[in-house]
């Protein structure tokens, strides 16, 4: 690569990170179902980016106040070699817009600090950095609760971030009970299920429960069909009680994810056609999929769209675990009308628009193999997935077109609960709640 095209490539790449990022921090409408709320990576040279509770890799990034707890963060730059990068944290209210606050008001000691612990990856196709840390650690620390944007960046360069992810610092002020029942609605009681919980707060106050409390209900970790600002139904002496009946609380149940399996390259598993070498990168076959929109409903174990990295073909996938193409194929004898289909899931952040190219995601019908494909590049790893047909008027996912819905899929759910106590210039995460399989 040419000095020229390299400062090029990097100038063109900067101005799209400007305008994704001015895009994901300043949506200033609270009721927007868009990807505004999703975790970006703005860099294409960055692949799996991975924020966990330290310990547990599939878990949600969240982290109890005062505590002990830490985060790991995880990610590969394709480009190899060594960047310096740097991170910051925005702190946020819960519709993901920045407070007002100073950052010396919300975090102790740097405003920002540097990833110093690195790995060259070692006898792979794909050449790669792994770059890890755990947060917060004694050079950057969370002052007080909420919602924090995590900004990673190459040196001297805030404006020009590589990624972003949301993390979740909880003070436990409540309790939440929660349970998922059928919908009463006669007409979704197949099709959709419905979240009811209540919250009690025997010892913390709060004054306006209607204008005070911002409540979020997510699906499987989804931004795009998240149910925002619930207000509650009913109030009784130390609960707060959010058990609607008419469908306020109501998602499309879906159905079981999909899964792949890549742990290893050499051996195939059920789900796999085939593996082999081509170029400089392995190819993975996926076994055709095929519609679910009309079959019945069948238990299958998943992680509810999640995604593991491993592999047991070498010691440490960090920095030895292969990057692969792997092909999607979808049979559709004709293509829907007025949209695109995505594969989906965790693994993309379920991100659906015209940004996303072919290798996150977007699929493109094939007339001469009737059906839709994707070539994906992912790690190593145990993947979910599902197809969702967008359509381009609503920018919404309809997963039925390709999935169906059924009311008896084992769903996960997580409650978030932000309560903005008087004087405060920000929302105060109170309550983390998951329910569901």
């Amino acid at each position: 690569m040419t000095i020229v095209h390299k400062l090029t490539t990097m100038k063109v790449k900067k101005n799209i990170s400007l305008i994704l990022l001015f895009l994901f921090v300043f949506m200033p409408n609270w009721k927007l179902h868009s990807q505004s709320f999703a975790d970006q990576i703005f860099d294409p040279s960055i692949k799996t980016v991975l924020l966990y509770r330290s310990g547990a890799e599939l878990s949600i990034p969240v982290i109890n106040f005062n505590s002990n707890e830490k985060l790991t963060l995880s990610f590969d730059d394709l480009e190899a070699g060594f960047t310096n990068w740097q991170y910051t944290y925005i702190h946020c209210n819960a519709d993901w817009t920045p407070t007002d606050l100073w950052q010396n008001e919300y975090l102790n000691g740097f405003t920002d600090d540097y990833i110093k612990e690195y790995r060259s990856s070692f006898n792979t196709l794909q050449p790669y950095t792994n770059y890890t840390i755990e947060i917060p650690n004694q050079n950057i620390n969370f002052k007080i609760p909420g919602n924090y944007l995590l900004k990673v960046y190459p040196e001297g360069d805030p404006d020009n971030p590589a990624f972003t992810r949301k993390i979740f610092v909880v003070d436990n002020s409540i309790s939440v009970k929660a349970e998922v029942n059928l919908a009463l609605d006669i007409d979704k009681r197949y099709t959709h299920q419905e979240v009811g919980f209540s919250i009690y707060n025997p010892t913390y106050r709060i004054d306006e429960p209607y204008s005070q409390l911002k409540v979020i209900v997510l699906q499987n970790l989804r931004w795009d069909n998240a149910i925002l600002n619930v207000k509650p139904l009913m109030l009784r002496s130390g609960e707060i009680d959010y058990r609607y009946k008419d469908g306020t609380l109501a998602f499309e149940g879906g159905n079981e994810f999909r899964y792949f399996d890549t742990k290893s390259i050499r051996s195939g598993n059920e789900r796999i056609r085939a593996i082999e070498i081509r170029g400089d990168r392995y190819i993975v076959d996926l076994l055709h999929d095929r519609s679910r929109a009309f079959r019945p409903y069948i238990t299958e174990p998943d992680i509810n769209g999640r995604f593991l990295i491993q592999t047991i073909d070498a010691q440490d996938v960090k920095d030895e675990g292969e990057y692969t193409w792997v092909n999607f194929f979808l049979p559709f004898e004709i293509p829907f009308p007025g949209g695109q289909m995505f594969v989906l899931g965790g693994f993309n952040n379920w991100q659906h628009d015209s940004l996303i190219k072919p290798e996150d995601g977007r699929m493109k019908y094939n007339f001469a193999r009737q059906g839709y494909e994707a070539r994906v590049l992912l790690k190593q790893g145990y993947y979910n997935y599902l197809y969702g047909f967008v359509d381009d008027k609503t920018g919404m996912i309809d997963l039925a077109q390709a999935e169906g819905n059924h009311s008896e899929t084992r769903n996960h759910y997580t409650i978030l609960v932000y309560n903005r106590e008087q004087g405060y210039r920000y929302d105060k995460l109170i309550a983390v709640e998951f329910i569901g399989e």
